[in-house]
């Protein structure tokens, strides 16, 4: 998946008024403003309540669902036939911000915005990449994702990072 590829797909987010927010290692880079590495996907979460609006612009695209390990009607993901994949995380949040189903994003992890490709993009914000990157065995990806997030915005480096450098 390229910068290419994510400022396509946010136009088309954008032209169906579709509340997408960037996640995973796409929004890693939006919130630097720079590509730090290749990625296969494209990390996004949007409220439950638009998927199907969401599966018409892609399959319009060519997307299709695609057996992932962990899919559910809430986390699954679309791939196309020149192998560009969008993994979709839904969640629906009540009147005040809180989850009330799906994937457990609340209203203060879905508002920042960053730039990918010159083009500002809805991002996961910098502190809360940081807490999802902990608590599961983590790989080198991670590890470069966690330390440029902390390094730039002087959060402090998760314990289970501490000891790798």
């Amino acid at each position: 998946m390229t910068a290419g590829d994510v400022v396509g797909l946010w136009s088309l987010f954008e032209e169906r008024h579709l509340h997408v927010t960037i996640d995973g290692g796409w929004a890693v880079d939006a919130v630097l403003e720079r590509q730090t590495r290749d990625h296969c996907d494209l990390d996004i979460a949007i409220p439950h309540s638009q998927l199907p609006a969401l599966k018409i612009a892609l399959a319009e695209l060519g997307f299709e669902w695609i057996a992932s390990g962990g899919s559910w009607e809430c986390n699954f993901v679309l791939a196309d036939s020149g192998g560009r994949k969008v993994d979709i995380h839904s969640y629906e949040l009540d009147p005040a911000g809180n989850n009330r189903f799906g994937v457990p994003y609340g209203a203060p992890q879905l508002e920042w915005w960053g730039v990918i490709g010159g083009v500002r993009v809805r991002c996961v914000p910098p502190e809360w990449q940081v807490k999802f990157h902990v608590g599961y065995q983590f790989d080198d990806m991670d590890r470069q994702d966690v330390r440029a997030l902390c390094d730039h915005f002087e959060i402090p480096l998760p314990e289970q990072y501490r000891d790798l450098s």
